[in-house]
């Protein structure tokens, strides 16, 4: 066993907002909403109309798209002085950098930061999920349609032209995706951008009224059904980050879309989806520390009181910040903080969506509510790198968590095949100092089995020989505690006892930001 260890890091900030004209939210959603839009006045630069790409210093460029145009929805909804004037100025600027050529792969889509030279040009070969990404058709698109559905109001008439009109041609973008070609890798079991695809596709084709659109939004929820009735579960499974954006896509067919004649596909099934979603991750929550039990098939940190989660800001939307984090710090300044970029969006559906959610299932993310000590088993299907359905058993208690999958895949690091991202193994503990302390494994195996019991993990490789190791994620002592860990004796507050056919004493790397026998996984 040989334990890596590397740091995860904190920041955030607060502000107020209110308007004439904005929807009325409820206080926990609008304390979202201004502390997210606070931290987005800090960072946005007035002369470019742009957020700043503040979580990508390096980049070619200082500015952001995706996150700008999250920025027009907490424009419209403050509505304050010239709050709406600007929207629609960040609106006509992004959408008249939207690829116009229908020969490109990347039609339709939008700059990831706008300073970036021109896809496809000699400088910047198009490398998908690199110099452009595919996603970002669906994540704005998407935030068009809220835009246009709650606010068209507040903007001039040839803006709400142009938004219809860049969501049509994303919409139409959309459709060169096919999983497997062009190095796309868009399959029903990539949930959120398929459920985002599928409902831009839906609600795009009843608004222009056209029957091709409405019919592959109804065919690619069909697809997505097919994979989802299999175990109730979406297939990019308990993601602090992405199953928030996937609630964000079934939120906005159940709000627009149901309430009209010819209801799509996803729109009939998504008010179930969301509450089994919301069943699911209640009990793997743990509100005594803050944090989603493993496993997690695609996140940026292991504990989510120091990094930004999507699923961290519905919850707070829904029962308040102190029920989500455990100090009070800004939540601008923790790691990943361009993800609280979204918060409007999450605000302006947060008090729809929680009617749908039983009070007994939002009960258990409260602190005074926690359901006790309990397992959870339960099973997700990502084809074509699963070969097999995965079996997720988790084991949660008030001061330990251990959740882990078995699973036997084509491709290292899930079905993102990002070693760094999966995490189908992860203990997490309440440490001395009230922190949280966590190891997770650290993907080098195509197959594993995974058994779970009470203060205990079995992790076995069917394919594994004696070159295999198991390799682990570690996170570093608290300040005041042991800060060199070369044996696991040295852990704070956990005692590890190894056994099997292993060795069971640890190599041990540190893996730093600044220096360290290892790259920083994290």
């Amino acid at each position: 066993m040989l334990p890596n260890f590397n740091w995860l890091l904190g920041l955030g900030l607060l502000g107020a907002a209110s308007s004439a004209h904005s929807i009325q939210l409820s206080k926990h959603a609008q304390d979202l909403f201004d502390e997210s839009m606070f931290f987005q006045d800090m960072i946005y630069d007035p002369n470019a109309h742009y957020l700043r790409f503040f979580y990508y210093p390096l980049a070619a460029g200082v500015h952001e798209t995706r996150s700008t145009v999250w920025r027009t929805i907490g424009l419209l909804q403050r509505n304050h002085g010239d709050d709406a004037a600007e929207a629609a100025k960040i609106l006509e600027l992004v959408i008249a950098d939207q690829e116009k050529d229908t020969s490109k792969q990347w039609y339709g889509d939008y700059t990831v930061y706008p300073e970036q030279p021109t896809v496809g040009e000699p400088a910047y070969d198009p490398v998908i999920y690199n110099s452009w990404d595919p996603n970002w058709r669906s994540f704005i698109s998407t935030t068009l349609i809220i835009v246009y559905e709650e606010y068209r109001d507040l903007l001039p008439s040839h803006v709400q032209d142009l938004i219809l009109e860049s969501i049509y041609n994303s919409t139409v973008g959309d459709t060169y995706r096919v999983g497997g070609v062009d190095d796309d890798n868009l399959y029903p079991a990539y949930s959120n951008p398929w459920l985002m695809r599928t409902v831009a596709s839906s609600w795009t084709g009843l608004k222009m009224n056209d029957s091709n659109m409405t019919y592959w939004g109804d065919k690619w929820a069909e697809e997505f059904l097919d994979l989802y009735n299999v175990n109730n579960t979406i297939s990019e499974y308990n993601s602090p980050t992405y199953v928030g954006v996937s609630l964000c896509a079934l939120t906005i067919a159940a709000k627009y879309m149901t309430n009209i004649t010819n209801v799509p596909v996803i729109a009939q099934h998504s008010e179930q989806i969301i509450r089994d979603i919301w069943e699911v991750e209640s009990l793997l929550w743990n509100p005594m520390m803050r944090n989603f039990a493993g496993p997690w098939d695609r996140t940026y940190g292991y504990d989510m009181n120091n990094y930004v989660a999507i699923m961290s800001l519905w919850i707070w939307s829904f029962i308040g910040k102190d029920n989500v984090y455990h100090n009070p710090n800004p939540i601008g300044t923790m790691t990943h903080a361009d993800d609280l970029e979204i918060g409007p969006l999450l605000a302006v559906l947060a008090d729809f969506q929680k009617k749908l959610i039983p009070k007994s299932v939002l009960k258990r993310f409260r602190t005074s509510h926690f359901v006790g000590e309990h397992t959870y088993h339960g099973q997700t299907y990502a084809p074509p790198v699963d070969y097999e359905p995965r079996n997720v058993t988790t084991w949660v208690s008030a001061n330990l968590t251990i959740g882990t999958e078995s699973f036997n895949q084509s491709a290292l690091g899930g079905s993102r095949e990002d070693t760094t991202a999966f995490n189908p193994a992860v203990v997490q503990w309440l440490r001395s100092d009230g922190s949280v302390g966590y190891f997770t494994w650290y993907s080098t195996e195509k197959a594993m089995q995974a058994d779970v019991s009470p203060y205990a993990l079995n992790l076995t490789y069917p394919q594994g020989n004696e070159t295999s190791v198991f390799t682990f994620a570690l996170s570093s002592n608290p300040l005041g505690a042991k800060r060199d860990i070369y044996t696991l004796d040295a852990i704070d507050g956990l005692k590890i006892e190894v056994g099997g056919t292993v060795n069971p004493e640890p190599v041990v790397s540190f893996c730093g930001i600044l220096g360290g026998t290892c790259p920083i996984v994290q």
